[in-house]
């Protein structure tokens, strides 16, 4: 296999071996695809496949929309209410990523074994990043399984560190 074009992104990571509880993360995974799917956003999904939006300015209509999630989110905090999410037994960083693959910062990882992850995104609106993935060597990973949508957002926060990386080597020059 020839070696993966990486790019250096700072993003933190805890994941077990899937093996621990498949069946447990397996429902985590499919869970978290809907994790945005708050009544909100069911709401506003319904009301676009409605039509219903049309006359609305998009970019206000969602951060409208997010402005709700913060609330909720506040309200969970006031009330001591927290995600229900499992208990995974590593945390670890990861150093860059692929679009099908990505490096750890330490070397942690057995090869060929399958791991359960939640990634925390950088990106906007926040949220976890449910992967399935296999371990190439100690460091190297391949990605097996990633929802769509998190799949383009992993795809454009690589491409948007790149864009960093190239215009901080060009300054340097």
């Amino acid at each position: 296999m020839s070696t993966p074009r990486l790019v250096k992104a700072p993003i933190s990571l805890v994941l077990s071996e899937a093996d621990v509880d498949k069946e447990a993360y397996e429902r985590e995974y499919q869970k978290l695809s809907e994790s945005d799917e708050d009544p909100i956003s069911q709401w506003l999904k319904l009301a676009k496949a409605r039509g219903d939006t049309r006359e609305s300015d998009p970019i206000l209509l969602e951060l409208v929309v997010e402005l709700h999630r913060k609330i909720d989110a506040l309200e969970m905090f006031i009330k001591n209410e927290i995600p229900k999410r499992l208990s995974l037994t590593t945390k670890s960083e990861i150093d860059a990523i692929g679009f099908e693959y990505f490096e750890l910062k330490d070397a942690i990882l057995e090869p060929e074994k399958v791991y359960y992850g939640r990634i925390d995104m950088p990106v906007y609106p926040q949220h976890d990043v449910p992967i399935f993935f296999q371990a190439v060597d100690e460091k190297l990973v391949k990605i097996l399984k990633m929802h769509e949508r998190d799949e383009k957002e992993w795809g454009a926060y690589m491409t948007a560190r790149e864009r960093i990386l190239i215009r901080e080597a060009k300054e340097r020059k």
